[in-house]
Protein backbone atom coordinates (compact mmCIF):
# COMPACT_ATOMS: atom_id res chain seq x y z
CA UNK A 1 0.00 0.00 0.00
CA UNK A 2 1.33 3.44 -0.91
CA UNK A 3 2.16 5.73 2.03
CA UNK A 4 0.08 8.85 2.67
CA UNK A 5 2.96 11.19 1.76
CA UNK A 6 3.54 9.41 -1.55
CA UNK A 7 -0.16 9.52 -2.34
CA UNK A 8 -0.34 13.21 -1.57
CA UNK A 9 2.67 13.80 -3.83
CA UNK A 10 0.99 11.75 -6.58
CA UNK A 11 -2.19 13.83 -6.31
CA UNK A 12 -0.18 17.06 -6.51
CA UNK A 13 1.78 15.77 -9.51
CA UNK A 14 -1.44 14.82 -11.30
CA UNK A 15 -2.99 18.23 -10.68
CA UNK A 16 0.18 20.03 -11.80
CA UNK A 17 0.44 17.91 -14.93
CA UNK A 18 -3.09 18.79 -15.98
CA UNK A 19 -2.61 22.46 -15.11
CA UNK A 20 0.48 22.63 -17.35
CA UNK A 21 -1.32 21.05 -20.32
CA UNK A 22 -1.93 23.06 -23.47
CA UNK A 23 -5.27 21.94 -24.80
CA UNK A 24 -7.61 19.02 -24.20
CA UNK A 25 -5.43 16.24 -25.57
CA UNK A 26 -2.49 17.10 -23.36
CA UNK A 27 -4.85 17.34 -20.38
CA UNK A 28 -6.33 13.90 -21.13
CA UNK A 29 -2.87 12.39 -21.46
CA UNK A 30 -1.66 14.04 -18.24
CA UNK A 31 -4.74 12.77 -16.37
CA UNK A 32 -4.37 9.17 -17.52
CA UNK A 33 -0.59 9.08 -17.11
CA UNK A 34 -0.71 10.68 -13.66
CA UNK A 35 -3.37 8.24 -12.43
CA UNK A 36 -1.45 5.30 -13.87
CA UNK A 37 1.70 6.28 -11.96
CA UNK A 38 -0.22 7.08 -8.77
CA UNK A 39 -1.91 3.66 -8.71
CA UNK A 40 1.10 1.65 -9.84
CA UNK A 41 -0.63 0.56 -13.04
CA UNK A 42 0.82 -0.44 -16.38
CA UNK A 43 -1.99 1.01 -18.49
CA UNK A 44 -4.61 3.73 -18.13
CA UNK A 45 -7.42 5.18 -20.20
CA UNK A 46 -9.76 8.13 -19.97
CA UNK A 47 -13.23 7.77 -21.50
CA UNK A 48 -16.18 10.12 -21.95
CA UNK A 49 -19.87 9.23 -21.92
CA UNK A 50 -21.41 10.67 -25.09
CA UNK A 51 -25.03 10.73 -23.99
CA UNK A 52 -26.46 11.76 -27.33
CA UNK A 53 -24.83 8.77 -29.06
CA UNK A 54 -25.05 6.25 -26.21
CA UNK A 55 -21.32 5.55 -26.41
CA UNK A 56 -18.49 5.35 -23.92
CA UNK A 57 -15.72 6.80 -26.11
CA UNK A 58 -12.03 6.38 -25.28
CA UNK A 59 -10.18 9.70 -25.41
CA UNK A 60 -6.67 8.51 -24.59
CA UNK A 61 -4.72 5.33 -23.79
CA UNK A 62 -1.33 5.50 -22.04
CA UNK A 63 1.23 3.02 -20.78
CA UNK A 64 1.70 -0.49 -22.18
CA UNK A 65 -0.70 -0.61 -25.10
CA UNK A 66 -2.07 -3.94 -26.28
CA UNK A 67 -2.45 -4.85 -29.95
CA UNK A 68 -4.99 -2.56 -31.62
CA UNK A 69 -4.83 0.14 -28.93
CA UNK A 70 -3.76 3.66 -29.89
CA UNK A 71 -2.78 6.62 -27.75
CA UNK A 72 -5.51 8.85 -29.21
CA UNK A 73 -7.94 6.44 -30.88
CA UNK A 74 -10.18 7.79 -33.59
CA UNK A 75 -13.00 5.29 -33.19
CA UNK A 76 -12.60 3.28 -29.98
CA UNK A 77 -16.06 3.45 -28.44
CA UNK A 78 -18.36 1.00 -26.71
CA UNK A 79 -22.16 0.96 -26.35
CA UNK A 80 -23.06 2.20 -22.91
CA UNK A 81 -25.46 -0.70 -22.36
CA UNK A 82 -22.41 -2.98 -22.29
CA UNK A 83 -21.04 -0.97 -19.35
CA UNK A 84 -24.18 -0.38 -17.38
CA UNK A 85 -22.40 1.03 -14.34
CA UNK A 86 -21.87 4.35 -16.09
CA UNK A 87 -25.65 4.82 -16.10
CA UNK A 88 -27.29 2.37 -13.74
CA UNK A 89 -24.65 2.19 -11.03
CA UNK A 90 -24.06 5.93 -10.95
CA UNK A 91 -27.76 6.66 -10.99
CA UNK A 92 -28.60 4.20 -8.20
CA UNK A 93 -25.55 4.77 -6.00
CA UNK A 94 -24.43 8.34 -6.55
CA UNK A 95 -27.54 10.24 -7.67
CA UNK A 96 -29.40 8.43 -4.92
CA UNK A 97 -27.27 10.12 -2.28
CA UNK A 98 -24.10 8.03 -2.20
CA UNK A 99 -20.65 8.80 -3.55
CA UNK A 100 -19.32 7.99 -7.05
CA UNK A 101 -16.98 5.34 -5.70
CA UNK A 102 -14.47 3.44 -7.82
CA UNK A 103 -14.51 -0.36 -8.04
CA UNK A 104 -12.17 -3.19 -8.99
CA UNK A 105 -12.56 -5.85 -11.69
CA UNK A 106 -10.25 -8.85 -12.14
CA UNK A 107 -9.60 -11.27 -14.96
CA UNK A 108 -11.03 -13.98 -12.67
CA UNK A 109 -14.35 -12.21 -12.20
CA UNK A 110 -15.70 -9.53 -9.84
CA UNK A 111 -13.60 -8.47 -6.87
CA UNK A 112 -15.24 -9.50 -3.61
CA UNK A 113 -17.90 -7.14 -2.41
CA UNK A 114 -17.51 -4.62 -5.25
CA UNK A 115 -20.45 -3.29 -7.26
CA UNK A 116 -20.19 -2.62 -10.97
CA UNK A 117 -19.15 -6.09 -12.15
CA UNK A 118 -19.06 -6.12 -15.94
CA UNK A 119 -18.26 -9.27 -17.88
CA UNK A 120 -17.17 -7.19 -20.90
CA UNK A 121 -14.37 -5.70 -18.80
CA UNK A 122 -13.37 -9.13 -17.56
CA UNK A 123 -13.22 -10.42 -21.13
CA UNK A 124 -11.16 -7.40 -22.18
CA UNK A 125 -8.69 -7.94 -19.31
CA UNK A 126 -8.14 -11.54 -20.37
CA UNK A 127 -7.85 -10.66 -24.05
CA UNK A 128 -5.21 -8.01 -23.40
CA UNK A 129 -3.17 -9.92 -20.85
CA UNK A 130 -4.14 -7.78 -17.88
CA UNK A 131 -4.96 -9.13 -14.48
CA UNK A 132 -7.10 -6.42 -12.92
CA UNK A 133 -8.38 -2.89 -13.29
CA UNK A 134 -9.83 -0.15 -11.16
CA UNK A 135 -12.61 1.98 -12.63
CA UNK A 136 -13.37 5.43 -11.21
CA UNK A 137 -16.40 7.45 -12.37
CA UNK A 138 -15.66 11.08 -13.24
CA UNK A 139 -18.32 13.59 -12.25
CA UNK A 140 -18.16 17.02 -13.88
CA UNK A 141 -20.58 19.90 -13.28
CA UNK A 142 -22.73 17.59 -11.18
CA UNK A 143 -23.19 14.98 -13.93
CA UNK A 144 -21.55 11.70 -14.80
CA UNK A 145 -18.95 12.70 -17.42
CA UNK A 146 -17.03 9.47 -18.00
CA UNK A 147 -14.50 7.28 -16.28
CA UNK A 148 -10.87 6.76 -15.41
CA UNK A 149 -9.54 3.23 -15.96
CA UNK A 150 -6.21 1.90 -14.67
CA UNK A 151 -5.00 -1.69 -15.14
CA UNK A 152 -2.15 -3.96 -14.05
CA UNK A 153 -0.68 -6.94 -15.92
CA UNK A 154 -1.64 -10.50 -15.12
CA UNK A 155 0.49 -11.86 -12.28
CA UNK A 156 0.84 -8.57 -10.42
CA UNK A 157 -0.94 -7.62 -7.19
CA UNK A 158 -4.68 -7.08 -7.58
CA UNK A 159 -6.05 -3.66 -6.72
CA UNK A 160 -7.70 -3.59 -3.30
CA UNK A 161 -10.35 -1.46 -1.62
CA UNK A 162 -7.73 1.06 -0.55
CA UNK A 163 -6.64 1.46 -4.17
CA UNK A 164 -10.25 1.93 -5.24
CA UNK A 165 -10.75 4.67 -2.63
CA UNK A 166 -7.59 6.39 -3.86
CA UNK A 167 -8.81 6.10 -7.45
CA UNK A 168 -11.99 7.92 -6.38
CA UNK A 169 -9.83 10.78 -5.08
CA UNK A 170 -7.80 10.82 -8.31
CA UNK A 171 -11.00 10.96 -10.37
CA UNK A 172 -12.05 14.06 -8.43
CA UNK A 173 -8.70 15.69 -9.19
CA UNK A 174 -9.10 14.76 -12.87
CA UNK A 175 -12.60 16.29 -12.88
CA UNK A 176 -11.24 19.55 -11.48
CA UNK A 177 -8.49 19.57 -14.10
CA UNK A 178 -10.98 18.92 -16.90
CA UNK A 179 -13.17 21.78 -15.70
CA UNK A 180 -10.15 24.10 -15.71
CA UNK A 181 -9.21 22.95 -19.22
CA UNK A 182 -12.76 23.64 -20.42
CA UNK A 183 -12.61 27.17 -19.00
CA UNK A 184 -9.24 27.88 -20.60
CA UNK A 185 -10.33 26.50 -23.98
CA UNK A 186 -13.48 28.57 -23.89
CA UNK A 187 -11.39 31.65 -23.07
CA UNK A 188 -9.05 30.85 -25.96
CA UNK A 189 -11.99 30.27 -28.26
CA UNK A 190 -13.54 33.61 -27.35
CA UNK A 191 -10.19 35.36 -27.76
CA UNK A 192 -9.84 34.12 -31.34
CA UNK A 193 -13.50 34.09 -32.46
CA UNK A 194 -15.75 36.81 -33.85
CA UNK A 195 -18.80 36.83 -31.61
CA UNK A 196 -21.31 37.80 -34.34
CA UNK A 197 -20.39 35.38 -37.14
CA UNK A 198 -18.59 32.61 -35.26
CA UNK A 199 -15.66 32.94 -37.69
CA UNK A 200 -12.07 33.51 -36.61
CA UNK A 201 -11.22 37.11 -35.70
CA UNK A 202 -8.36 39.46 -36.61
CA UNK A 203 -6.18 38.18 -33.79
CA UNK A 204 -6.48 34.61 -35.08
CA UNK A 205 -5.59 35.75 -38.60
CA UNK A 206 -2.51 37.62 -37.37
CA UNK A 207 -1.24 34.52 -35.56
CA UNK A 208 -1.99 32.09 -38.38
CA UNK A 209 -0.61 34.38 -41.08
CA UNK A 210 2.69 34.78 -39.24
CA UNK A 211 2.94 30.99 -38.92
CA UNK A 212 2.04 30.55 -42.59
CA UNK A 213 4.72 32.97 -43.79
CA UNK A 214 7.26 31.18 -41.62
CA UNK A 215 6.30 27.93 -43.40
CA UNK A 216 6.67 29.70 -46.73
CA UNK A 217 10.16 30.92 -45.83
CA UNK A 218 11.18 27.51 -44.49
CA UNK A 219 9.47 25.07 -46.87
CA UNK A 220 8.33 27.28 -49.77
CA UNK A 221 4.70 26.48 -48.91
CA UNK A 222 2.14 28.35 -51.01
CA UNK A 223 0.36 30.94 -48.87
CA UNK A 224 -2.66 32.77 -50.24
CA UNK A 225 -4.82 35.46 -48.69
CA UNK A 226 -8.25 36.60 -49.86
CA UNK A 227 -9.40 39.93 -48.41
CA UNK A 228 -13.07 40.86 -48.87
CA UNK A 229 -15.02 44.05 -48.31
CA UNK A 230 -18.77 43.54 -48.09
CA UNK A 231 -20.52 46.15 -50.24
CA UNK A 232 -23.62 48.00 -49.12
CA UNK A 233 -23.50 47.31 -45.37
CA UNK A 234 -23.90 51.00 -44.45
CA UNK A 235 -26.91 51.34 -46.76
CA UNK A 236 -28.51 48.25 -45.17
CA UNK A 237 -27.88 49.65 -41.68
CA UNK A 238 -29.26 53.08 -42.61
CA UNK A 239 -32.29 51.71 -44.47
CA UNK A 240 -33.27 48.60 -42.54
CA UNK A 241 -31.52 49.01 -39.20
CA UNK A 242 -28.49 47.43 -37.60
CA UNK A 243 -30.27 44.15 -36.92
CA UNK A 244 -30.60 43.69 -40.69
CA UNK A 245 -26.95 44.66 -41.08
CA UNK A 246 -25.98 42.00 -38.56
CA UNK A 247 -28.02 39.43 -40.49
CA UNK A 248 -26.14 40.37 -43.65
CA UNK A 249 -22.81 39.94 -41.87
CA UNK A 250 -23.90 36.57 -40.50
CA UNK A 251 -25.17 35.36 -43.89
CA UNK A 252 -22.01 36.47 -45.66
CA UNK A 253 -19.96 34.76 -42.94
CA UNK A 254 -21.77 31.52 -43.76
CA UNK A 255 -21.07 31.97 -47.47
CA UNK A 256 -17.41 32.66 -46.71
CA UNK A 257 -17.21 29.50 -44.59
CA UNK A 258 -18.82 27.49 -47.39
CA UNK A 259 -16.39 28.76 -50.02
CA UNK A 260 -13.47 28.35 -47.63
CA UNK A 261 -14.34 24.67 -47.41
CA UNK A 262 -13.22 24.41 -51.05
CA UNK A 263 -9.67 25.01 -49.77
CA UNK A 264 -8.46 22.30 -47.35
CA UNK A 265 -7.50 23.78 -43.99
CA UNK A 266 -8.40 27.37 -44.94
CA UNK A 267 -9.16 29.84 -42.16
CA UNK A 268 -12.31 31.96 -42.65
CA UNK A 269 -12.30 35.15 -40.61
CA UNK A 270 -13.98 38.48 -40.02
CA UNK A 271 -11.33 41.17 -39.72
CA UNK A 272 -13.81 43.70 -38.35
CA UNK A 273 -16.70 45.80 -39.60
CA UNK A 274 -17.51 44.76 -43.17
CA UNK A 275 -14.10 43.16 -43.85
CA UNK A 276 -13.46 39.43 -44.05
CA UNK A 277 -10.70 37.15 -45.27
CA UNK A 278 -9.69 33.61 -46.20
CA UNK A 279 -6.21 32.33 -45.43
CA UNK A 280 -5.05 29.19 -47.25
CA UNK A 281 -1.75 27.35 -46.91
CA UNK A 282 -0.95 24.69 -49.49
CA UNK A 283 -3.62 24.89 -52.23
CA UNK A 284 -2.41 26.30 -55.60
CA UNK A 285 -3.13 29.96 -56.27
CA UNK A 286 -5.58 29.13 -59.08
CA UNK A 287 -7.65 27.03 -56.69
CA UNK A 288 -7.80 29.95 -54.24
CA UNK A 289 -8.82 32.34 -57.02
CA UNK A 290 -11.56 29.91 -58.06
CA UNK A 291 -12.90 29.81 -54.48
CA UNK A 292 -12.78 33.62 -54.34
CA UNK A 293 -14.73 33.77 -57.61
CA UNK A 294 -17.38 31.49 -56.16
CA UNK A 295 -17.51 33.75 -53.11
CA UNK A 296 -18.15 36.78 -55.34
CA UNK A 297 -20.89 34.93 -57.20
CA UNK A 298 -22.68 33.78 -54.06
CA UNK A 299 -22.36 37.16 -52.33
CA UNK A 300 -24.02 38.84 -55.32
CA UNK A 301 -27.03 36.56 -54.86
CA UNK A 302 -27.67 37.56 -51.24
CA UNK A 303 -30.97 39.39 -50.70
CA UNK A 304 -29.24 42.16 -48.77
CA UNK A 305 -26.11 44.11 -49.67
CA UNK A 306 -24.41 44.74 -53.01
CA UNK A 307 -22.04 41.81 -53.31
CA UNK A 308 -18.41 41.85 -52.25
CA UNK A 309 -15.10 43.32 -53.39
CA UNK A 310 -12.47 40.58 -53.34
CA UNK A 311 -8.68 40.81 -53.54
CA UNK A 312 -6.27 37.88 -53.68
CA UNK A 313 -2.53 37.70 -53.06
CA UNK A 314 -0.58 34.45 -53.28
CA UNK A 315 3.10 33.65 -52.92
CA UNK A 316 2.73 31.49 -56.04
CA UNK A 317 2.04 34.56 -58.20
CA UNK A 318 4.65 37.07 -59.47
CA UNK A 319 4.43 39.50 -56.56
CA UNK A 320 8.07 39.48 -55.52
CA UNK A 321 9.55 38.03 -52.31
CA UNK A 322 7.12 37.70 -49.40
CA UNK A 323 9.21 37.83 -46.27
CA UNK A 324 6.55 39.14 -43.93
CA UNK A 325 2.90 38.65 -43.13
CA UNK A 326 2.49 42.41 -43.44
CA UNK A 327 3.47 42.43 -47.13
CA UNK A 328 1.09 39.63 -48.15
CA UNK A 329 -1.73 41.33 -46.27
CA UNK A 330 -0.97 44.66 -47.95
CA UNK A 331 -1.01 43.00 -51.37
CA UNK A 332 -4.37 41.30 -50.79
CA UNK A 333 -5.78 44.49 -49.29
CA UNK A 334 -4.58 46.56 -52.26
CA UNK A 335 -6.16 44.04 -54.65
CA UNK A 336 -9.43 44.29 -52.72
CA UNK A 337 -9.24 48.08 -52.83
CA UNK A 338 -8.81 47.99 -56.60
CA UNK A 339 -11.72 45.54 -56.96
CA UNK A 340 -13.90 47.93 -54.98
CA UNK A 341 -12.80 50.97 -56.98
CA UNK A 342 -13.57 49.15 -60.24
CA UNK A 343 -16.84 47.64 -58.92
CA UNK A 344 -15.46 44.30 -60.08
CA UNK A 345 -17.76 41.29 -59.87
CA UNK A 346 -14.81 38.91 -59.68
CA UNK A 347 -11.63 38.86 -57.61
CA UNK A 348 -8.65 41.05 -58.45
CA UNK A 349 -5.43 39.06 -58.10
CA UNK A 350 -2.16 40.74 -57.21
CA UNK A 351 0.65 40.16 -59.69
CA UNK A 352 -1.45 39.04 -62.66
CA UNK A 353 -1.66 42.34 -64.55
CA UNK A 354 1.83 42.23 -66.02
CA UNK A 355 5.27 43.47 -64.97
CA UNK A 356 3.96 46.84 -63.81
CA UNK A 357 0.97 45.50 -61.88
CA UNK A 358 -0.78 48.52 -60.26
CA UNK A 359 -1.84 46.39 -57.27
CA UNK A 360 1.74 45.44 -56.45
CA UNK A 361 2.84 49.04 -56.97
CA UNK A 362 0.08 50.31 -54.67
CA UNK A 363 0.90 47.77 -51.95
CA UNK A 364 4.62 48.55 -52.02
CA UNK A 365 4.32 52.35 -52.09
CA UNK A 366 4.59 54.27 -48.82
CA UNK A 367 1.16 54.63 -47.26
CA UNK A 368 1.22 58.40 -46.71
CA UNK A 369 -1.82 60.12 -48.17
CA UNK A 370 -0.61 61.67 -51.46
CA UNK A 371 -3.15 61.78 -54.28
CA UNK A 372 -4.00 59.04 -56.76
CA UNK A 373 -4.77 55.51 -55.71
CA UNK A 374 -3.23 55.79 -52.28
CA UNK A 375 -4.79 54.45 -49.14
CA UNK A 376 -3.81 54.03 -45.52
CA UNK A 377 -3.68 50.32 -44.72
CA UNK A 378 -5.37 49.34 -41.53
CA UNK A 379 -4.14 48.19 -38.15
CA UNK A 380 -0.83 46.67 -37.25
CA UNK A 381 0.03 45.97 -40.88
CA UNK A 382 0.64 49.65 -41.59
CA UNK A 383 4.37 50.44 -42.06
Amino acid sequence: MMGEDRRLAAVVALAQGMAAAHGSREAWRAAAAGACRALGGSFAALSVWERELGWLRVLVNVGELAEGEEEFPEDEAYPVHQFAEITEFLHEQWAGGGEPDAWVETAEGPAAGQPGYCHQRVAALRRRGRGCCVVAPIVLHGRAWGELYVARPAGEAVFDRDDADFATVLASVVAAGLAQTERLEEARRLAFTDSLTGLANRRAVDVRLEQAIERHRRDDAVVSLVVCDLNGLKRVNDTHGHAAGDRLLERFGSVLSLCGAMLPGALAARLGGDEFCLLAVGPPADQVVKAAGELCRRAAELDLGDGVACGVASTEDPIGPVRSARRLFRLADAAQYRAKAERADRPVVAGRAGPDDPVVRLADEPSTEEGGERRRFRGRHAP
